[in-house]
């Protein structure tokens, strides 16, 4: 209930440091406030629809697997005095033992995320009382505190889960609010510090000011991934955290676009931004994952399906490792068949995701300089998957690796070396033998430096009479519409605005068939790479204006191809405006590539060898330049605004 003024004051904040969400309300006079929570899941309910990702869906005529997905129900806690509480636990776990063992995978090392999985929240008020089991009441007064603490535990029994929260919530209210809010506003100012782009259009900001827009959407964009970016699990693309019941999909509260599993071309898109923003610690969950079990899983399936050494990343994977179940085919299982790979063409031979996991790795290392990640992570990571690559392809007559079969992303589904894989190659390649003598093991520098010797150069074709890059060698049977022989620009940076294959690469852009400023299409990357400021900016315009209209919140864009808030879209504008402010290669830093003389701008990035580059540019003129170390400020070139 409202105080009888209007002068009531609600303060709503997630704890950046502690799992509980705050309700805090302040008025002049008296109030009455009460909470209560609405169940999603009250009774067992089959899911009305499956999604491509969903692990009993099976698209083969006739099905062969015809169960549907049940939902069951929440647990309300009862019993309580001064506290309300639901919680889920996944007495069962329907698909990750199935899909390992239709995929003749159940003896790799890996185990249930699902099974035993409890997740829930407990509701309290300071001196509050429990009207029902679903409501809670905080006294007359003027002032009201609701405290929503939250909890996933696995495996563990509801004993466990209870005793744990209430352990929580024990230590975090030993800490006096004061101290946590001032905790938590530190965690945010720190946040907002490391890094920030700030664009003022020429002219002032009047109704028409894209750079604004566009400074909004950077920022509002890193913010949803921060809230996202700590969890235990990647980010995904398909909504995020943010999904609510929808109303396209009644009986459905968790329903996304393309469901749970994992498609690595949409998830890195969310990453490729964080090390120039200095947000390091929100790449581990992604590396956690990929690098830890289904890393081993990866090697496991290797041996299993080739008896060769090495680590090949599915393009579509769940977090234990399987492929989605509709892409893997349920007809025949692994054991049945003479090909044991995947039966759904769409990305069967698609194999760039291991080597772009590299990449990732090698971007953390080299603005961290963490040489325990360089080797526990980094080149853990790096040898399986060169060494897949060299033990599955075999050399042609000049000694080059023919890498066949092979596709170029789900775009082209027959090729022969494809650009995006022997893109990454060349890349991975060549990062590991720049280390320094003593970071990489003779071994292994004796093995990469043979890799990369075996390597054909980037496939081109020649249209018109111009030479273009292309997205392999040999390739046909189209199905999508991505670019990939625009991967040799980004994200592997091998053709770029500074290099002598500039022009090539900008012949290619212009030459593309698929284009566009929306969801995952990198097209506004490849500009800023390619140093073309006028194409970046009128993309990333477009980008930053085009949020979903049925929500509110202006960076909650889609649904695109996938799901809003689409995290794909807002992740390519953050890359690509970062790209058009500052490009580094090796020790060199690349300020202004790409941007538009019209738009001043305040900026703080992070370049690599733990560098922070900060500067104000005003009419076309840096007036401020600050490098740290200063030691590095040799190793920038200013480039003149276009």
């Amino acid at each position: 209930a409202r105080a009888p003024n209007d002068k009531t004051v609600l303060r709503l904040w997630v704890d950046a440091n502690h799992p509980v969400v705050h309700v805090e309300v302040e008025s002049p006079a008296p109030s009455e406030a009460a909470a209560s929570f609405e169940l999603w899941r009250k009774t067992p309910t089959t899911l009305p629809s499956l999604e491509v990702s969903d692990v009993l869906l099976d698209r083969s005529d006739p099905p062969v697997i015809t169960r549907k997905t049940v939902v069951e129900p929440d647990t309300v806690l009862t019993g309580e005095t001064d506290a309300i509480g639901w919680y889920h636990r996944n007495g069962k776990s329907v698909g990750p033992e199935l899909t390992m063992r239709h995929q003749d995978l159940l003896e790799a090392p890996w185990k249930d995320p699902l099974l035993h999985r409890v997740f829930g929240a407990l509701i309290r008020a300071e001196n509050g009382r429990r009207i029902d089991d679903q409501r809670l009441e905080s006294p007359a007064g003027r002032r009201h505190r609701f405290s929503v603490y939250v909890l996933t535990r696995q495996p563990a029994t509801a004993e466990e889960w209870r005793t744990s929260l209430d352990r929580i919530v024990k230590e975090v209210e030993s800490i006096p609010l004061a101290s946590r809010l001032a905790a938590h506003r530190a965690w945010w100012a720190d946040f907002w510090a490391r890094s920030r782009i700030d664009i003022r259009d020429a002219g002032g900001a009047g109704d028409d000011a894209p750079g604004r827009d566009v400074a909004r959407g950077y920022a509002l964009q890193r913010f949803i991934t921060a809230c996202a970016g700590r969890g235990a699990y990647p980010i995904k693309f398909n909504g995020s955290i943010f999904t609510v019941a929808h109303a396209g999909k009644p009986g459905d509260a968790d329903y996304r676009r393309w469901g749970p599993g994992y498609w690595w071309q949409n998830t890195r898109l969310p990453y490729e931004s964080m090390c120039a923003a200095g947000d390091f610690e929100m790449m581990r969950p992604l590396f956690r994952m990929y690098a830890g079990e289904v890393l081993a899983v990866c090697e496991y399936r290797t041996r299993r399906y080739f008896g060769i050494e090495g680590a090949y990343f599915p393009e579509c994977i769940y977090p234990w490792g399987a492929v989605f179940s509709v892409t893997y085919g349920w007809r025949t299982s692994a054991a049945e068949r003479t090909d044991k790979l995947q039966a759904d063409a769409w990305h069967k031979y698609e194999w760039v995701g291991g080597l772009e996991l590299v990449g990732l790795m090698q971007d953390y290392y080299d603005h961290t300089q963490d040489r325990a990640f360089l080797a526990d992570t980094l080149l853990r990571t790096a040898r399986p998957i060169l060494r897949f690559f060299d033990n599955f392809y075999r050399t042609g007559p000049d000694g080059k690796l023919v890498m066949h079969p092979a596709q170029a992303l789900e775009t082209w589904w027959d090729c022969t070396n494809p650009m995006p894989e022997l893109a990454g190659l060349h890349s991975v390649c060549n990062r590991l033998l720049d280390l320094p003598e003593d970071a990489l093991s003779g071994p292994d520098r004796a093995f990469v430096a043979q890799l990369r010797a075996k390597l054909p150069p980037l496939p081109t074709r020649v249209v018109d009479g111009e030479t273009l890059l292309a997205p392999a060698e040999r390739f046909a049977r189209k199905g999508n519409i991505e670019n990939p022989e625009l991967y040799a620009v980004f994200p592997f940076r091998l053709v770029s605005f500074e290099k002598d294959n500039a022009e090539l690469g900008r012949r290619t852009l212009g030459r593309r068939t698929d284009k566009g400023p929306t969801g995952w299409r990198q097209d506004d990357i490849f500009m800023a790479y390619l140093g073309l400021a006028a194409q970046a900016r009128d993309y990333v315009v477009q980008r930053a204006r085009s949020h979903d209209p049925q929500e509110r919140f202006p960076a909650f864009w889609g649904p695109n191809y996938d799901w809003t808030p689409d995290q794909d879209h807002g992740s390519v504008l953050m890359k690509a405006v970062q790209a058009m402010l500052m490009q580094t290669e090796g020790r060199k830093i690349f300020l202004l590539p790409a941007w538009p003389k019209e738009w001043d701008v305040d900026f703080k990035l992070h370049a690599p060898f733990q560098t922070t580059v900060e500067g104000r540019l005003r009419g076309g003129k840096l007036e401020m330049l600050r490098v740290e170390p200063e030691s590095r400020r040799r190793d920038v070139e200013v480039f003149p605004p276009q």
